[in-house]
This record gives structure tokens, C-alpha cells and sequence, in this order.
């Protein structure tokens, strides 16, 4: 999956993204999106190495990008800020960081702290990017639909779509809001509406505020996952070894890193969960939407597993932890054999049964 982190200028959205990925943080003035793959932990693969002992194991990977600070208070920062929202169409998904820390050293955009207004003017300008893209269609649907080609009946019904999409962006409403149907959202998925894909908020916080809590009222719906981080303390403990960390985290209350808060608003607001194979030495974790039926999340492993598909011979990671061993839980008739139209669970234990 693809996400990108968006915030105004001195959010701290860059010294996040470092803390995330172990680079440096971009130069201030910085006009190119940064990228990096950001390794998804979980103690359960953890846990399974140290049973199975494979010469390999494999997390799941986010590719994040980090996008330069916009500054929506003049022209030139408009134009550059919407040259690089169109740059970011593709992504699966937006963090929008905005900022609550106050330090003195760096000034705070528009000279005030307000993080409720800072996202605010975030989703306004990603709202007036996908109206002038929705504008930009009708215009030229417009023309086509008056000529009598093949598609004339697919671009009517194009028309009236994007004539919807237009009157919600009026009405201040994200491109999600006004999406009804399987067949709509097909129809505009190669636009890359930015209101149309999920969000999650990343409040970047003072060391003061671990503990704060912020309400975004009726701006943000109660789907979207919203997180505290302390950009500036969380790269400080990434440039540590694993065990000063731990003790610095210990003294401070940290029971979670910004990479899990990270990971688990992303794994949260796109619906995803996590199966596990345990295949020719490797151990590896797969991402899936939730609801994803076994033949469908063998096909994430390769086609040739889904089209031969026989079983999904499969067990419960909570439930061997529990038991202790392979043995254990197959004498406690916990390891079933399913079907193809069987839901995956988060943290299933899954050997495909298959025949090419």
C-alpha cells in the first residue's frame, strides 16, 4: 500500500516521516516528495520465528511518501501545493499531520497554534484540488456526449456522476460522500480523487501533551483514526539502539512507538488485517481487506495457488501461543480445514492446499 503524510508548513510532518523510516529529515525549502518503505511490526511474526526458527521472515511493508509542507497563504505557495497534490493521485491513502507543539524556534504557520483550523484548510484545498479536476471532466464530457459514438451512453452516464460529485464538493462534502454504487466508484478510478480516498489525522504534540486528547468535531467522521505523536521526542528514540529506547520509553510512559500508532490508523482506516504463512522457511505476514474469503487472500500469494485451490488448512496465532506448540493445538482440534468462501481472520496461521 501506498500512503502519503500531508501537512502545512512546520507541522513536523518531515521529522515524522524520519522517525518512520530511519532517514533524515528534508532540508527545510525541500520541493521534492520524499519516499520510503516502512516496515510494519508485529510481535506476533515474532513470536513465530523464535517457534519455527525460519532462515526467513517477511513483514509487511508500507511505501510512505512524504510530501513538502504546503503554504496555502500566497499564490506562489498555492500553485506549488497543487502541482504537488496531482503528483500524489495514485497513494491508497492521506495522514494529514498537523501541528500542536509550540517551540518558539519555529514559527507556526499563519503565526498561531490551531490544529482544528489547520485541518480544516487541508481538507478545503483537497476539496477545491478534486473540484477543479470534477470541472475540468465536465467540460470535456460536455463535448463527447453529443456525438453518437460507442461511448456516448457510458459518458452520459459519466456526466451525471461527475455532475453529482460537483454539487457534494459545493456542498463542502469529500467525493466518498456522494460515491453510491461498486459501478460509480469503478467509473472514476482512474481520476484519483483525493476526497474519495481514506484519511487518518496525525496531531504532532509537544512532549507536555503525550497524554492529550483533541476533538475535531463534525471536521472528522468517526471512522477516520486520529493519533498523537511527538515527532520531535520519537526521533530522538529512533536514533537509539533497541534497548536504551525501551528504557527511555519505559521512563516516559510510551507504550506504543509512532511507527505502531502509524501502522495501525493506516491498517484501521483502509480496513486491512494480517494472515501469516509459514512456507519454505520463510514466515511471512500477508495485508488483506477484512472480509477477504481464502481463495481470494491465496491469490495474494501467487495466482497459481488460487486457481488451484483445494483447502486452507488453518489455525488461530492466539490460539498456538496459547497451546504452545503445533502438536497441542492439533490435539485440541484447533487446526481446521476450510473452504474456499471462508472469511481470513487477523493473525490466521494458513498452509494452502492446492493442485496445478
Amino acid at each position: 500500500m501506498k500512503v502519503a503524510l500531508l501537512g502545512l508548513l512546520q507541522s513536523g510532518k518531515s521529522t515524522i516521516f524520519a522517525s518512520l523510516s530511519g532517514k533524515g529529515i528534508a532540508p527545510i525549502g525541500s520541493t521534492t516528495i520524499e519516499e520510503a518503505i516502512v516496515t510494519v511490526p508485529d510481535e506476533r511474526l515474532e513470536w513465530l520465528t523464535e517457534y519455527y526458527k525460519p532462515k526467513k521472515t517477511t513483514h509487511a511493508t508500507i511505501d510512505c511518501l512524504d510530501v513538502p509542507g504546503f503554504n496555502f497563504t500566497d499564490e506562489h505557495g498555492r500553485v506549488a501545493a497543487r502541482r504537488l497534490i496531482n503528483q500524489i493521485r495514485t497513494v491508497d491513502m492521506l495522514v494529514l499531520v498537523v501541528r500542536a507543539f509550540e517551540d518558539t524556534a519555529v514559527p507556526a504557520y499563519r503565526n498561531s497554534l490551531n490544529p482544528v483550523r489547520d485541518l480544516a484548510e487541508l481538507r478545503t484545498e483537497l476539496l477545491l484540488a478534486d473540484l477543479e479536476l470534477v470541472a475540468t471532466r465536465i467540460e470535456k464530457l460536455e463535448k463527447q456526449v453529443h456525438k453518437p459514438t460507442k461511448t456516448q451512453a457510458h459518458d452520459k452516464a459519466e456526466l451525471a456522476l461527475h455532475t453529482k460529485l460537483q454539487e457534494a464538493i459545493e456542498a463542502e462534502k469529500p467525493i466518498s460522500s456522494a460515491i453510491e454504487t461498486e459501478a460509480e466508484r469503478e467509473m472514476i478510478k482512474s481520476l484519483g480523487f483525493l476526497t474519495q480516498k481514506p484519511i487518518a489525522v496525525a496531531v504532532n504534540v509537544g512532549e507536555n501533551q503525550l497524554e492529550a486528547k483533541f476533538d475535531f468535531g463534525e471536521r472528522v467522521d468517526a471512522s477516520v483514526p486520529v493519533i498523537t505523536i511527538c515527532a520531535k521526542l520519537e526521533f530522538e528514540l529512533a536514533q537509539l539502539d533497541a534497548d536504551s529506547r525501551a528504557l527511555f520509553c519505559a521512563d516516559l510512559g510510551i507504550t506504543e512507538s509512532a511507527k505502531g500508532k502509524f501502522v495501525n490508523s493506516c491498517y484501521s482506516a483502509l480496513g486491512l488485517i494480517s494472515f501469516i504463512t509459514v512456507v519454505s522457511n520463510e514466515i511471512r505476514a500477508w495485508p488483506i481487506k477484512q472480509g477477504t474469503i481464502a481463495v481470494d487472500a491465496a491469490g495474494k500469494v501467487h495466482t497459481d495457488i488460487k486457481r488451484g485451490f483445494i483447502r486452507a488448512e488453518t489455525f488461530s496465532f492466539d490460539e498456538l501461543k496459547e497451546h504452545g506448540s503445533e502438536k497441542a493445538l492439533k490435539a485440541a482440534g484447533k487446526i481446521r480445514l476450510e473452504g474456499k468462501d471462508y472469511v481470513v481472520q487477523d493473525g490466521d496461521v494458513i498452509n494452502f492446499r492446492f493442485n496445478v
